[in-house]
């Protein structure tokens, strides 16, 4: 009798501990499909008569009998909605289908040298001047100016280049002015008072401006049917103030890599170009976030490749196509660690595993971005970024957003 009693005392806290154990199993449950719902694509392309498979996600298949509209295959080119599913029974999340022609492109990896001008006069540092009383002043920073804002207006004179800078402070000439700058996007405006400086016998405002920018990278493909060129993977950004220059104009102009500083950890490593021609072989007309692009003015040299569409990368062995010397491109073979949909731009982790690449550079460094990635015969998307802290991995971006900005320019 007592023991009956005891087993009777102890069953409510075996009740509890069922339902706390089902309370986390349910709580697993909603964050493993909360994970699975951030990780699928909003959208993903297929072509003509392709069955809808996510190779890195093989568990994943469109949902049954969700009705016409979910489309696992299709020969109609279009935009579709399907809603994807665990399995075919649970459903997850809903996405576009578009249906498209895939694309075939010039993939290069050849270097170009990128000269660049922005719209307005980048603020890249400060000096103080002497004022009266020989005082140290600092008019810029007086009018609350920073590093990284674009000066692009001076009372009356539109500023879009040094020179432009320097003749509106002379028509100043110490009084109170009107100036107009862009700071993240935002056009603002402040009174600044320039103080004439004895020694360069000219006013001043105490800022260092740039009105352009000149580099190497390299070309990922060429468009040739639409007359349009693809590169870098990622924006170019000013130097001193990581700012992405807002484009006024731009060219790319043949390159040649003459040598390469190694990267090591904490130390990203740098291909070094110099221009072998000022003849333009393209006008710049994007400088964004996933690369630079534009119109081209000659033929490129590459090898004619279809462009593989996003939910078809997956993990494992590839190579890049890079310049590390002369003009001429060479594939390495790196492994892809890592593929997510998540990150705009950061779709992919590669490592190099190419043992020559690995001794001439360290793995990767600045000026290789923009080599292409190859995988399977398709090009699949461009190195953008070194990892600093180890040079022998980077990231990717996948080619079919680059391609998807590329076909904007002429619109």
């Amino acid at each position: 009798m007592e023991k009956k009693r005891r087993r009777i005392a102890r069953s409510p806290g075996w009740r509890r501990a069922l339902k706390l154990c089902a309370a986390y199993t349910a709580t697993a449950a909603v964050a493993a499909l909360g994970w699975l719902y951030s990780s699928l694509p909003d959208q993903i392309c297929l072509e003509p008569g392709q069955t809808l498979s996510l190779a890195r996600f093989s568990y994943i298949e469109p949902l049954d009998g969700w009705g016409s509209r979910n489309v696992a295959s299709t020969r109609a080119v279009g935009t579709y909605q399907t809603t994807l599913s665990l399995g075919g029974v649970l459903p997850v999340k809903t996405i576009r289908a578009v249906v498209t022609p895939r694309m075939s492109v010039t993939v290069c990896g050849t270097p170009f040298g990128v000269k660049m001008f922005s719209e307005g006069a980048l603020i890249v540092g400060f000096s103080d001047l002497t004022g009266p009383g020989g005082m140290p002043v600092n008019p810029a920073k007086e009018a609350g100016l920073h590093m990284g804002d674009r000066v692009i207006c001076i009372g009356q004179t539109q500023t879009e280049n040094n020179d432009q800078v320097k003749a509106a402070l002379e028509e100043a000439d110490g009084h109170p002015v009107t100036l107009v700058y862009v700071r993240d996007g935002r056009q603002l405006e402040t009174q600044l008072t320039p103080v004439w400086d004895a020694n360069a016998e000219e006013w001043r405002a105490g800022m260092w401006v740039r009105d352009s920018s000149a580099g190497v990278g390299t070309l990922t493909f060429v468009d040739e049917e639409n007359g349009v060129f693809a590169g870098l993977g990622h924006s170019i950004s000013d130097g001193d103030t990581g700012q992405s220059i807002a484009l006024r104009s731009g060219e790319i102009v043949p390159c040649e890599i003459v040598g390469c500083t190694v990267g090591t950890a904490g130390s990203p490593g740098e291909l070094k170009g110099h221009f072998i021609s000022a003849h333009a072989l393209g006008t710049i007309r994007v400088n964004g976030s996933n690369g630079v692009y534009g119109t081209t003015r000659t033929s490129f040299e590459g090898v004619s490749m279809e462009v593989a569409f996003a939910q078809e990368v997956t993990e494992g062995p590839a190579e890049i196509w890079t310049t590390v010397s002369g003009q001429t491109p060479r594939a390495y073979s790196v492994r892809i660690e890592k593929v997510s949909d998540a990150d705009p731009v950061r779709n992919m982790v590669l490592r190099v595993t190419d043992s020559e690449l690995l001794e001439t550079t360290g793995g990767i460094v600045q000026g290789m971005s923009g080599s292409p990635i190859i995988q399977n015969g398709r090009l699949v998307g461009a190195v953008t970024h070194v990892l600093v802290n180890d040079p022998t991995r980077g990231y990717g971006i996948f080619a079919e957003t680059m391609l998807q900005q590329a076909e904007t320019i002429d619109e």
